[in-house]
């Protein structure tokens, strides 16, 4: 692991590391926030997965988290949304073809692809659950039985669907604006398709509306949802998350924030209020 940069930051620290990836075969970017803490303290983790187009610079930049990760004691760590090319042997990791913004590089889906090309560096399932998770263990003073997972909409569709299908590893889960049945809208089927092949019954485990009707639970779960999203009506659709929730008897905490849209103004407007959310499940007396 290489340290790319650091900067102090309410008194702790703010890191952008690169690493070989074994998991997708290129080179992976990630950043860490590391708030003051006593040494020898062993400090809880929130996972953050971003949304389309977007690398680990979008929310350390843009976010708003650090004053309030300060404030609880939270490491925030957030990785890219997919592979980068070249890879580790010098050849270009496969993109779009038509160079389109919801498929390929910045859109992985937090999906291990099985699709030529895609599946040879299209890995991040496994990145993101198994390969970074140890990275942090090892490098950061990172207490790893208290973990909680948040995202932004495609980011918000891996985290939902990471804490179904892990039960007993994320003390929560929360979302910005997900895209909750990725087997049901433009974005998804475009995308779970590309990387797992034309068989929707093997989307399911991809899908959180889906997870959820085939029994996969959690305790209770927080979103916000912008009501001027563009995308609302057609690619977000937290109705049906709503509903599915609703039939599984699972504690839904869906706020509906009227005006605000699916950038990071509405995101670094009601990050704290997530954050302390997850502190109240991550941090007991």
């Amino acid at each position: 692991m290489e340290q790319v940069s650091t900067n102090n930051a309410f008194g702790g620290a703010q890191g952008v590391y690169k690493h070989a990836s074994a998991a997708t075969g290129t080179e992976m970017t990630f950043s860490v926030f590391v708030p003051p803490h006593q040494p020898g303290t062993k400090l809880p983790v929130v996972w953050y997965l971003s949304g389309l187009t977007c690398t680990h610079a979008n929310v350390t930049e843009k976010g708003e988290f650090r004053r309030i990760c300060a404030e609880l004691g939270l490491i925030f760590v957030a990785p890219d949304t997919s592979p980068r090319g070249p890879d580790l042997n010098g050849n270009a990791v496969p993109d779009d073809p038509a160079g389109a913004y919801d498929f390929g590089l910045g859109a992985g889906f937090y999906v291990d692809a099985t699709q030529a090309p895609f599946d040879r560096h299209y890995k991040m399932w496994s990145y993101v659950t198994e390969e970074l998770p140890t990275l942090i263990a090892d490098n950061f003073p990172a207490d790893m039985t208290r973990q909680s997972i948040m995202g932004h909409s495609m980011g918000g569709h891996g985290a939902i669907t990471i804490a179904l299908r892990n039960p007993g590893r994320y003390a929560s889960v929360s979302a910005f604006a997900p895209i909750v049945a990725p087997g049901q809208v433009p974005w998804g089927e475009k995308a779970l398709a590309g990387y797992l092949g034309e068989d929707r019954a093997t989307w399911r485990r991809h899908d959180a509306v889906a997870l959820i009707e085939d029994g996969a639970r959690v305790a209770d779960l927080l979103v916000d949802q912008g009501g001027a999203d563009s995308f609302l009506t057609q690619e977000l659709r937290p109705e049906l998350l709503e509903s599915a929730c609703k039939t599984a008897g699972i504690d839904l905490t869906l706020n509906l924030r009227e005006g605000y849209d699916h950038s990071y103004y509405f995101i670094s407007t009601f990050m704290a209020d997530h954050l302390r959310w997850h502190a109240t499940r991550l941090i007991k007396d």
